[in-house]
């Protein structure tokens, strides 16, 4: 059917893609611990929204010329990093406030915001482009009538399984940052981890290779 195939293969292997950490991951995590499993559940959203950008761009072939003009690999690139950065150092200084600043955190934040941080953290990485210009097409035949629908098709499905995993970390995440108190020790070295991840991350980024 549209020239799909091994589609069993394909979501085993996206559902063991999804669960890898990255960025998109402690996005949702972060969120989570601070602000709830609501807060949690938009940001799974906005990284969804961001993948449907990375699905069009590939069915298009934009990621095509992603993935062989050196400069547009590097701005886009540096853009993604400088971002990355600039959210784990948001993380950072959120971590480990009292619940008086933590509600004023909630009122600060909109949902809005939340889902459109979401969206830039998966949008504004390169190396998800490169991953849908090179994964997906493993799984169409050759002679599939029309390789631009199965491509949007197995996307589809992706970002289905990836959406079901995120908002699952989110609500366990909320659920286990709820069981700490909120001025915990504990509950604030997790939030420092998280956004030490992101800024690590972000420094990952800056020195990827389109070769990845």
């Amino acid at each position: 059917m549209l020239g799909i195939t091994d589609l069993w293969l394909f979501v085993a292997a996206g559902l063991l893609l999804n669960i890898t950490p990255g960025p998109d991951m402690a996005y949702i995590m972060g969120r989570s611990a601070q602000l709830g499993a609501r807060a949690g559940a938009v940001a799974a959203l906005g990284i969804t929204a961001g993948c449907f950008v990375h699905i069009a761009a590939a069915a298009l072939g934009l990621s095509a010329i992603l993935s062989t003009s050196a400069e547009a690999f590097f701005i886009l690139k540096l853009v993604g990093a400088v971002y990355l950065v600039w959210v784990g150092i948001s993380l950072l200084r959120n971590a480990g406030v009292s619940d008086a600043a933590a509600s004023n955190g909630r009122a600060a934040i909109s949902l809005r915001g939340i889902f459109l941080q979401g969206f830039l953290t998966n949008a504004l990485n390169p190396k998800v482009a490169l991953f849908f210009l090179a994964f997906l097409p493993q799984f169409i035949s050759a002679g599939a009538p029309s390789k631009a629908l199965a491509f949007v098709v197995l996307g589809l499905i992706f970002c289905a399984t990836g959406t079901i995993v995120c908002l699952m970390v989110a609500w366990f995440t909320a659920r286990a940052s709820a069981a700490l108190s909120a001025g915990s020790v504990v509950r604030t070295w997790m939030e420092r981890a998280l956004g030490s991840l992101f800024v690590l991350l972000g420094i990952r980024l800056a020195f990827l290779q389109r070769s990845l």
